[in-house]
């Protein structure tokens, strides 16, 4: 998990560089096709026999659309925020991961957790400040972003337990190359530098790298447990924020991630508290 969140930091730097020098749309597209191509190099119907099958097509299908939700709402918000809010409002997602595997996973809460839940998103206020002196509306895309991502963790696992990880690593790529392809043709503009062409294929590389590392933790242990190691994202977010573009995180942004890794910090040992106990 925490490899996965490394290389989706890497992923939204490339992102938004990327995406000062074209088309958002050009950049999502690139995104699953370079997915696409590597997958299939690796995994194909010849070199892993079975590969297409699965006792989950509609799920394989609806978490693929997920997936390219996430990565389309993402990106359109690293266009106008920094890396840091990004990522401090994308951290949503563990609080509505845990939310939602007690009607879809069976995973309960109890009122401390959802309590922690309730002062985590207070966190997420703090960075958004809503109104005329908050930041730019484009926050309400990372918020979807998150709402996206939370629902297909939980996609994938329920997937993990009946389906190969080759199979709902293939199925991502295929649904999301698909659909981005005719968007991307209309908005199409050849790349004049080379470093443009490598970051293209960068975005592509590096998430297929870091959801086949997601899809191979969520077959050893609970989304809400897993969701947690994302915070580790924050860091990597920031960092790059600075070196490449300069962005510092504001006091609103260091204030509101800390609400929201003490609460999310909560989450995690109480989950471990629970199975202790259990």
């Amino acid at each position: 998990m925490c490899a996965a969140v490394f290389c989706f930091a890497l992923l939204d730097t490339t992102a938004k560089w990327l995406s000062s020098r074209m088309d958002t749309i050009q950049v999502i597209g690139a995104r699953f096709a370079v997915h696409f191509l590597l997958s299939f190099v690796v995994l194909n119907p010849w070199t892993v026999p079975g590969l297409l099958r699965t006792q989950r097509p509609w799920l394989q299908l609806g978490r693929s659309a997920l997936l390219l939700g996430a990565t389309g709402f993402n990106f359109a918000a690293l266009r106008f925020l920094q890396l840091d809010q990004t990522a401090a409002i994308m951290f949503t997602t563990p609080f509505l991961v845990a939310g939602l595997a007690g009607p879809i996973l069976g995973e309960w809460l109890d009122w401390r957790r959802w309590t922690a839940i309730g002062i985590g998103f207070t966190g997420v206020l703090l960075v958004t400040r809503p109104g005329a002196a908050g930041i730019h509306p484009a926050a309400a895309f990372s918020l979807l972003a998150a709402t996206c991502t939370a629902l297909y963790s939980i996609a994938t696992r329920k997937l993990a337990s009946c389906d190969r990880t080759e199979t709902t690593s293939f199925y991502s790529s295929v649904v999301g190359t698909v659909a981005a392809a005719i968007p991307m043709a209309m908005v199409w503009t050849t790349p004049s530098r080379l470093s443009t062409v490598v970051g293209l294929v960068a975005v592509g590389a590096l998430g297929w790298v870091g959801h086949w590392m997601l899809i191979a933790a969520h077959r050893h242990a609970p989304a809400p447990v897993l969701a947690p190691f994302s915070y580790a994202q924050m860091i990597w977010m920031t960092m790059a924020g600075a070196i490449v573009f300069g962005h510092l995180p504001s006091a609103w942004t260091v204030a509101g991630a800390a609400v929201v890794f003490g609460s999310g910090f909560y989450l995690l040992t109480r989950q471990r508290w629970s199975r202790q106990v259990a």
